[in-house]
């Protein structure tokens, strides 16, 4: 009993002093994570995000975020922000649907009707329910980013109608939705690292993906999977998300102070992001990449009747947010 009171003891003294050692005024600079490569609009976002921090708190908080996932996957960089081990983050919320169940309604497929319809619905009360859900986990979610619309791309031919996809190895995100959602066209789904994409394309271990087009051309997935097909089947939002108890430590003042910085870093990477994907999709284009616009996605949405009645009844509370989504103007 000695031993595990003096353990208990020990872990509350570390993570107490994660959480002072993360305060605005000590020296601590915070860490923050992302995925993408320097110059991608997520990447500009959260450097104008830090920079922010730091002229508004006259140097107080200072902050840099980690391009290119150097500080680990994805789903661990998730698992790091919650523990307090990484303090701030952007994250995709598809992988975070794994840790947060509520977060998962915005990756049911064709969800949103287009961007502009992601946008109203994140930015206003049904955003702020899928916060409090992440907050729970230990996760504050400060603004909401863009991903753009996925589409799948592959090496083998156009897609248009779910029986183009039967019998394909299609790389998805790790998340059950996804795989489902792929199963669900005939297609054998496969969770793997974004980072192995590429080089399971070019290999043949898998034979297509599906992402943006940014995605599609920054990692020069096109060179491998010259098939790039417009389904638009998800349109996941992310979030910029600090560790709960690094927020709780911050004064009211410099929460909103926080806050502010990354909901104006949030207007200008959606902008960013609409240049880029536009740059982006000339760039394969002329590369070379054949294009197929989907006309008719009716059928497509259609074969996502099973992927919703299984992700229903596995979380019957979620049925009104699905709802409540689906009828926002």
């Amino acid at each position: 009993m000695r031993k595990l009171a003096i353990l208990g003891l020990a872990a509350a003294a570390l993570t107490a002093g994660m959480v002072l050692a993360s305060a605005p005024g000590q020296a601590k600079e915070w860490r923050g994570w992302n995925i993408h490569v320097p110059d991608y609009p997520v990447s500009k976002a959260m450097d104008a995000f830090t920079d922010m921090l730091a002229k508004r708190s006259d140097g107080r908080i200072t902050a840099k975020t980690y391009h290119s996932g150097v500080l680990g996957t994805q789903p661990d960089a998730i698992e790091q922000v919650r523990l307090g081990g990484i303090d701030f983050g952007e994250f995709n919320l598809g992988p975070m649907g794994q840790v947060v169940p509520t977060a998962d309604v915005v990756s049911l497929p064709f969800i949103f009707k287009n961007m502009d319809h992601m946008h109203r619905v994140m930015d206003g009360p049904i955003g702020d329910e899928i916060s409090a859900a992440m907050a729970e986990k230990g996760l504050v979610a400060l603004a909401w980013y863009d991903s753009g619309a996925r589409s799948f791309y592959n090496s083998k031919h156009p897609i248009y109608t779910p029986a183009d996809l039967k019998g394909m190895k299609i790389r998805v995100m790790n998340n059950d939705l996804f795989v489902g959602m792929v199963e669900a066209m005939g297609g054998n789904a496969t969770p793997m690292a974004f980072s192995e994409v590429f080089q399971s394309l070019k290999t043949g271990v898998v034979d297509g993906a599906e992402n943006n087009w940014p995605s599609y051309e920054s990692t020069n997935h096109f060179e491998v999977a010259k098939y790039y097909s417009d389904t638009e089947h998800l349109i996941i939002p992310e979030c910029v998300c600090i560790n709960k108890g690094l927020w709780d430590s911050l004064s009211p003042a410099d929460q909103k102070l926080v806050k502010d910085a990354a909901r104006e870093s949030a207007v200008l990477q959606r902008k960013l992001w609409a240049e880029r994907a536009e740059d982006s999709r000339k760039k394969v284009e002329a590369a070379g990449v054949k294009f197929n616009k989907v006309k008719d996605k009716a059928m497509f949405q259609a074969a996502m009747q099973p992927v919703y009645d299984a992700f229903l009844k596995q979380h019957p509370d979620l049925k009104k947010l699905v709802e409540e989504i689906k009828a926002t103007d």
